[in-house]
């Protein structure tokens, strides 16, 4: 059996335990385009010959440049930030701020990566003003992801990294690429409220533009499209025309109860 091969980064919505199942439903192809890459773990465990891969987070892609570029200067650079000096609260907060403070890519690259592994759950999140708010995380040894990293910059010698909006992505594929999509996912319910979603402006309109935007592209060329999104009556609706859709159950916590899980329905709609 193949190994399967982890994000150096922790993510929030990750796709590392439904790998397997959404590359048993990706077409074939020279390449695969990804207009929200997040930690990369379908781009990890996927088996193409090019790769175009997209977020709209400027520091993720800047640091997955910086990974692809210099690995070996990155990874020792980095290493030097996880240290018990550094895993306490006010190191973390004083960090957070030079981050905040800082317009230096590889400087920007390399705390990223510690607060992404220091911070709060995995989580990645900015306010209004563009500041990097996450609190710390309080674990007792964050893990330091060397092997993830050098993997990581091994496969993205196939990839080239753009920061754009999901349109402008797929306005690049061309007849025989596969383009995959993981959007950030609709409220499970009308109570949970799109106010995580503000910081990307991704809301109901941007939703059903994507679906609309899949079933343009692929009418007009040879081009196949595959969206996840969470199961619901309105997802549903969406891509009712989709070639095929296909819904699974994921294991997730979805309660602030620690250790309170619960299986969720995910939705993979083909075009």
């Amino acid at each position: 059996m193949k190994k399967k091969h982890r994000a150096f980064l922790k993510w929030a919505g990750g796709k590392y335990a439904l790998s397997d199942v959404i590359n048993s439903l990706l077409p074939k192809g020279e390449r695969l385009i990804e207009p929200f890459v997040g930690a990369g773990s379908v781009f990890l465990n996927s088996d193409y010959e090019e790769y175009l891969l997209n977020d709209i987070n400027q520091d993720l892609v800047n640091l997955y440049r910086i990974v692809q570029q210099t690995p070996d200067k990155f990874i020792n650079d980095a290493r030097r930030f996880f240290s018990i000096k550094n895993n306490q609260p006010e190191s973390y907060y004083q960090l957070r701020k030079e981050f905040n403070a800082s317009a230096d890519p590889y400087f920007r690259s390399l705390v990223f990566l510690y607060m992404n592994r220091h911070g709060y759950n995995g989580l990645c999140r900015y306010n209004k003003s563009g500041g990097y708010n996450v609190p710390f995380g309080k674990y007792k040894r964050p893990y330091f992801p060397e092997a993830e990293l050098w993997h990581f910059a091994e496969k993205a010698q196939k990839a080239v990294f753009i920061c754009d909006g999901y349109r402008q992505t797929f306005a690049h594929a061309k007849s025989g690429d596969v383009i995959y999509c993981d959007p950030p996912y609709v409220p499970l319910s009308k109570t949970a409220s799109f106010t995580s979603y503000a910081g990307n402006g991704f809301g109901l309109d941007e939703q059903a533009d994507l679906a609309n935007v899949a079933e343009e592209v692929t009418k007009v060329s040879n081009i196949s499209v595959l969206i996840s999104n969470h199961d619901t009556i309105w997802t549903r609706k969406i891509y009712e025309h989709a070639k095929k859709q296909t819904s699974i159950a994921v294991s997730r916590t979805i309660s602030q109860k620690v250790g309170k899980r619960e299986k969720v329905a995910e939705l993979l709609a083909l075009y």
